[in-house]
Order: C-alpha cells, then structure tokens, then sequence
C-alpha cells in the first residue's frame, strides 16, 4: 500500500494536468516527487526553498489572483513556523486555500522534536472557518484532497500520516461514521487512530465513531450516539494533542449530563528518537495502553 503522502503527490499531479486554476507551492519538503510535474507546469509547481513564511505568502498571492494553492511541507514547517502567516494572509484576507501536511506528529522520529507536530490542530482550531481533515487510509486521502482542490474559496487542512488503518472507509468529508454501536459509552477515534482503538475495545459494549473531518466537530452525530448509550461518557482517540477536542465534545453535549476523556499526544515531550511503534506505546497509544486508560475511566 502507498502511503498518504505517496498518494498525494501522484492525485496532485493528476489535478494539476485537470485544472489550470490550480497550483502547488513547496518548501523543498516532496520537491522531487513533483519533478515530471514541475517540467510539465513549471509556472503552477513552485518550489520557494526552505523559507516556510514565503511559502504561506506566495500561496495567498495565487489566492488573490484567482488560483487554488495547495501547500505542502512537514506540518511543523507549513502550521507552527509560519503561523502567523496563515492567520493573516489567508484568514485576515478572506483567501481560500487548501494545506497538506506530512508527517503528523512523530511519523519521522529520526528528525527529531524540530519534525514533530502534536499541537497542530489545536493551533489551527484558533483560527476561524477552516476545515480540518485526519484521513486515516491513503484512499481517504485522496477522496478528501479531490475534494479540497475542488473546492471554490474555502480554507481546508488535510494532515496526512505515516500511519494508516488496514482498510478505508467511506468518507465524504461530512461528519463521523459509526463503526458499531454499544450502550456503555462512545469512542471517537480520529483517522489513524481506528485500528488501533477497535483492537483496544474488543468485547466492549461501546459505540465507535470514525472521524476524518475533525472541524467542524459533528455535534449531531456525538449527540445521537451519546443519547443512546446508558450514560453519556466520550473518550477521543486523536493522534495529535491530547484533549485538542474536549472542548468541542462538551459544546455538542452542553445540555446533556457527560464526561469527557481525551486521549492523544501528551505535552511532555518524549525525547527519544525510536520507532513510530515505540512513540504510540510511550504516548498510550497502542491498543494495550488505549483499552487500560478507556476501560479505567468507562469503568470508574
């Protein structure tokens, strides 16, 4: 199986031959991947170096000119370095746009902490009306990416990762899927986290939502699962900042008696470098680690 980032670079060079409205800005992050397609389009494959503001500014100066910039590095060098940037260029000024990171928040843990990026949605989730997608599956990537570059002047976040469930799931970018239903309590598991979340909850009488667009949050879809459970307990499984959408679970349940849970990257900073296996064991992350914390609070 490709991985997102292999399927990314392929679906954006396909749109690109599709729509002349369209065009890709990079910070060296991927640029051999685009070679073929930069020769092919050399004015709408634009490669500002490792220079992580420009790379914000030139995709909202093709905004302004009536473009679709899709803009790519590692999501520590497209969110956190050139944050202000994106609050300003695209949110200030109204621009639409579409963002796809790589490498999530230690799918490189070679690179080190400078490479790694849990507290990106929570920072992105500062800002007003963009859409934030978590594909879990390559497959998934692609229908959410088409969607993106399709789109008229909308500003979306794609992350994608190294990791991926086995199989994908049908999504349209609209709302959680309901994986199964069970009367003990709800799990949302976000993108890549799935697999690992149905491992750890086996045997358990819990409904499992499957999340890929993170915001706007399905409040209607957390609230119907959570009225038919015996008591309304949320657990969030998300592969970025732990209790980045606590808050957003507690706004859809406002009215409703709930606890909440919010499972994900801790703020301690795990200084090893290891494997991604190793990372998701020392963050809790594994099923083993999942279904102790999700068992110990359903349970308490």
């Amino acid at each position: 199986m490709d991985t997102m980032r292999e399927r990314f670079t392929t679906i954006t060079s396909q749109l690109l031959d599709q729509d002349p409205r369209l065009a890709v800005v990079l910070a060296e992050i991927s640029r051999d991947r685009f070679q073929d397609t930069a020769r092919t389009h050399p004015h709408r494959v634009i490669n500002v170096g490792i220079r992580e503001q420009l790379l914000i500014g030139a995709g909202s100066g093709l905004a302004l000119a009536g473009m679709r910039p899709i803009m790519h590095t590692f999501a520590s060098f497209l969110v956190e370095r050139p944050f202000e940037q994106v609050k300003l260029d695209f949110g200030h000024q109204g621009l639409g746009g579409v963002l796809v990171s790589s490498s999530g928040s230690y799918d490189w843990p070679a690179g080190g902490f400078t490479h790694m990026a849990p507290g990106d949605v929570a920072l992105m989730d500062t800002l007003d009306d963009w859409t934030i997608q978590v594909p879990g599956h390559p497959d998934e990537a692609e229908t959410l990416l088409r969607q993106a570059a399709a789109a008229g002047d909308d500003r979306v976040y794609l992350r994608l990762s190294e990791q991926a469930n086995a199989t994908a799931l049908p999504v349209d970018g609209n709302g959680f899927h309901t994986v199964r239903q069970g009367r003990r309590g709800v799990i949302v598991a976000v993108g890549p986290m799935l697999d690992n979340t149905l491992a750890a909850v086996e045997g358990l009488d819990v409904t499992v939502l499957y999340a890929t667009t993170v915001r706007p949050f399905d409040d209607d879809a957390l609230r119907s699962a959570a009225g038919a459970t015996d008591a309304a307990d949320v657990v969030l499984v998300e592969p970025y900042l732990a209790g980045t959408s606590t808050a957003a679970a507690g706004i859809a349940l406002v009215d409703v008696p709930h606890r909440v849970l919010g499972l994900g990257v801790a703020r301690r900073e795990l200084r090893r470098y290891g494997s991604v296996k190793e990372h998701l064991a020392g963050q809790g992350l594994d099923p083993a680690g999942l279904r102790e914390r999700i068992t110990g609070f359903l349970w308490a």
